[in-house]
């Protein structure tokens, strides 16, 4: 009965690996055929990759995209890195009731759809100045409350001896952060590292927004860009998604074991 019970896990467990693997399965396999063999739904690799990367370059600025996006969204990580875990950070070792409070409301501000805010705040980027940069990609995200709760979860267990005997050896707020708090925190900071890139990469809404001028598109972007028209080559658009997951995919493998420690550390 129990190798029957282990032998059934083993199968469920295969079939569910497979139907979430699947869809990554067949945009690479899509990427390298026609798009009469991917309407076709041909599940063998072709011949067709180059042939496909030659028509991405020849209609869509594929190297301008992928710089663009890369600056976009390292820039945004390292800055909302650097002012959530500041946020969190404060919001725990210098709590108080009132920040409680200004925690309560960050946190509702969760629940504001951004389609609620995105023509208020395109009417003031525009005002400001702040269309087709990076400023303007920036803003609305560079702290979102998810982040900050993060960090402060992370905070809690953070010894509060250690802070104290810092102060006393004449260490500033600042330096016991950096010095202390930042060193034991790599895992939450991998964690926030891999959510923020992946969400500022992955961006297609606002930045379709703010960025008018062509030369500021990103690769969400071009991959819709791929769509438009009369007809669409589909092995052309897999290439163009191939392109623009690889990099997310990367990220995530690299930092996934930090990745995982850092939201099961936040969570205790």
């Amino acid at each position: 009965m129990i190798k029957f019970k282990r032998s059934f896990q083993y199968i469920f467990l295969t079939i569910v690996s497979f139907i979430s693997v699947f869809p990554l399965f067949w945009m690479v396999i899509s990427a390298t055929n026609t798009s009469l063999d991917v309407t076709r739904g041909v599940m063998v690799p072709g011949m067709a990759l180059f042939e496909n990367f030659q028509k991405l370059i020849s209609v869509q600025n594929v190297s301008q995209a992928m710089m663009n996006s890369f600056k976009y969204a390292i820039i945004l990580t390292l800055s909302s890195l650097c002012i959530c875990s500041l946020a969190g950070y404060g919001f725990e070792i210098f709590h108080d009731k009132g920040k409680d409070f200004v925690m309560a409301i960050i946190l509702l501000a969760m629940m504001v759809p951004f389609a609620a805010t995105m023509i208020p705040l395109f009417q003031m980027f525009s005002k400001a100045g702040l269309l087709n940069t990076t400023a303007g990609f920036m803003l609305p995200t560079i702290s979102t409350p998810f982040l900050i709760m993060l960090f402060r979860q992370s905070a809690r267990s953070f010894p509060h001896d250690i802070i104290e005997a810092a102060r006393i050896d004449g260490l500033n707020e600042f330096q016991i952060f950096y010095k202390m708090f930042f060193p034991t925190m790599r895992s939450t900071y991998a964690a926030a590292m891999t959510i923020t890139f992946m969400n500022a990469w992955n961006n297609y809404l606002w930045p379709k927004v703010i960025m008018t001028d062509q030369k500021s598109i990103t690769m969400p972007m071009l991959v819709a860009n791929l769509t438009e028209g009369y007809v669409t080559d589909y092995g052309v658009l897999m290439l163009g998604v191939l392109l623009c997951t690889i990099p997310t995919i990367i990220i995530f493998f690299v930092l996934q074991k930090s990745f995982a420690e850092g939201i099961t550390g936040a969570v205790k």
